[in-house]
């Protein structure tokens, strides 16, 4: 049984350059792999490392070098399988260039990621990547650019920074899907979105991400070209956790003149939403519609499959750690940033409303 008097102790520099028989700059030199020192110096201070299972202090090196070959990363809800893949997209090209990463959830709240960005510079990555919880709010994003430290944005943009920026432009397909349910019949659509809110939706309250405001806007376009109003009552912010999330759908669904069809901003959103509709014995598509955000595997194998909106989501990932890595390494930026774009997949889970729930135009 060990103890913290029985623990071995990790080996120094000092411990290297002693076996090495070399002094401790030399050593230090040898391992760091910078400045003036022999070959047979640096033969036997490698050996010596390599006998005594040295590994070397990380933050140390990183105060020497500038450089700590880490890259900083933050999300608001890793639970939420799009920033999941995203952040393997990310990590998986990192990895392949010789960084690491570290990262940091924020559960979709600005001081929090506020607090979070501090403490990555503090450990000092060599860049950051982060998903804004706030389009609006991004002082502490601007200090970080206005230091000069590497830093690029995935998922939303920041309202008047010039900061690389890896997002799906989403007026177009919330457009697309909004007609195509209006097609099908339907007028009252409901949209359910975990963004935080201090009043009800309504036109012109101002919406803090760039994702939601495109696809509210892109709703409101659809309706507003078809003759129709957006039914405002049905854009419901604030979806925290599950049991919200299902209280939500079973108010919208329940109202005397009901959603007929429903749109989940995520994944993690429709899980809940799907929950309560089968919670309320209501069939997709029969008795509700059904259309979400993100495509993965589940939502092939439900019965009906359901009817997505998908992104590239990985390859964002991919592209979000490129363009940081370019920065990080000096290199001029690509001659133009990767186009990304998300594209309805039409499957069973969209039909025609009940024909007593139509509202005619």
């Amino acid at each position: 049984m060990s103890s913290n008097g029985s623990r071995r102790r990790d080996i120094t520099v000092a411990d290297v350059a002693k076996a090495a028989n070399v002094s401790k700059a030399q050593a230090a030199r040898a391992l760091g792999n910078y400045g003036a020192v022999s070959e047979d110096v640096r033969e036997r201070v490698l050996a010596a490392a390599e006998e005594l299972s040295y590994r070397p202090n990380e933050l140390a090196r990183s105060m020497n070098t500038g450089k700590s070959n880490t890259i900083g990363v933050v999300v608001g809800d890793i639970e939420n399988p799009h920033f999941g893949l995203a952040t393997r997209g990310i990590t998986d090209t990192a990895k392949k260039s010789g960084f690491n990463v570290i990262l940091i959830n924020t559960d979709e709240e600005r001081a929090a990621e506020v607090d979070a960005v501090q403490v990555l510079l503090d450990k000092r990555v060599d860049g950051l990547i982060v998903a804004p919880a706030s389009s609006t709010e991004t002082q502490h994003l601007q200090r970080v650019q206005d230091s000069g430290r590497p830093l690029v944005l995935l998922d939303r943009a920041a309202d008047g920074l010039q900061i690389d920026t890896v997002t799906v432009e989403m007026t177009g397909v919330a457009y697309e899907s909004t007609r195509y349910l209006i097609e099908a019949g339907h007028r009252r659509i409901a949209f359910i979105s975990t963004l935080k809110s201090a009043v009800p939706y309504s036109e012109g309250v101002p919406l803090d991400s760039s994702q939601i405001a495109e696809r509210v806007n892109g709703m409101r376009r659809a309706f507003l070209g078809s003759g129709l109003t957006l039914p405002e009552d049905l854009v419901r912010l604030n979806a925290g956790d599950a049991e919200s999330i299902r209280n939500i759908t079973r108010e919208v669904l329940l109202l005397p003149d009901p959603a007929t069809a429903v749109v989940a901003s995520d994944g993690l959103i429709a899980l809940s939403v799907v929950e309560a509709i089968q919670e309320l014995n209501l069939s997709i598509p029969e008795d509700v519609s059904f259309l979400m955000y993100d495509d993965f595997a589940w939502t092939r194998l439900t019965s009906p499959p359901l009817t997505v909106i998908a992104q590239p989501v990985y390859e964002m990932g991919v592209a979000a750690a490129e363009a940081l890595i370019r920065q990080i390494e000096g290199r001029k930026p690509a001659a133009a940033a990767p186009a990304f774009t998300a594209r309805l997949i039409r499957r069973n889970s969209v039909g025609a409303p009940r024909k007593s729930e139509q509202t005619q135009p």
